[in-house]
């Protein structure tokens, strides 16, 4: 049950962060959820790969590209998920900026 909760305010702060990022949009609510799906499979099994590769790079940035490779992933997901739009990766590295902004104060209320 509380995975279903995650998965639900997941989605709200990405349909949020589509709502306050001018390069980020999202069609229906259905594509809200199938991109809040897609994005959480990409996080688990694509990110640690990435982060792993990219590691002396993320040293030398002090870790700032871990946004880099945070709006990567936004961008594959968009390109997997019809009627999820980002415009590019500056929309992008803002947009995972702020989902998780609003995903962590939203996890924290759900948690209290």
């Amino acid at each position: 049950m509380k995975r279903i909760a995650r998965l639900l305010i997941t989605m709200l702060a990405l349909i949020l962060t589509a709502k306050i990022v001018p390069g980020i949009r999202i069609e229906s609510i259905g594509a809200g959820f199938w991109a809040t799906l897609i994005l959480g499979l990409v996080n688990v099994f694509l990110k640690p790969i990435l982060t792993i590769f990219t590691l002396p790079l993320t040293i030398f940035s002090f870790g700032l590209f871990l946004f880099v490779i945070n709006g990567l992933m936004l961008l594959l997901t968009a390109s997997m998920v019809n009627d999820f739009y980002v415009s590019g990766l500056l929309a992008a590295i803002f947009g995972s900026i702020i989902l998780s902004i609003i995903n962590s104060f939203m996890l924290d209320v759900l948690n209290d």
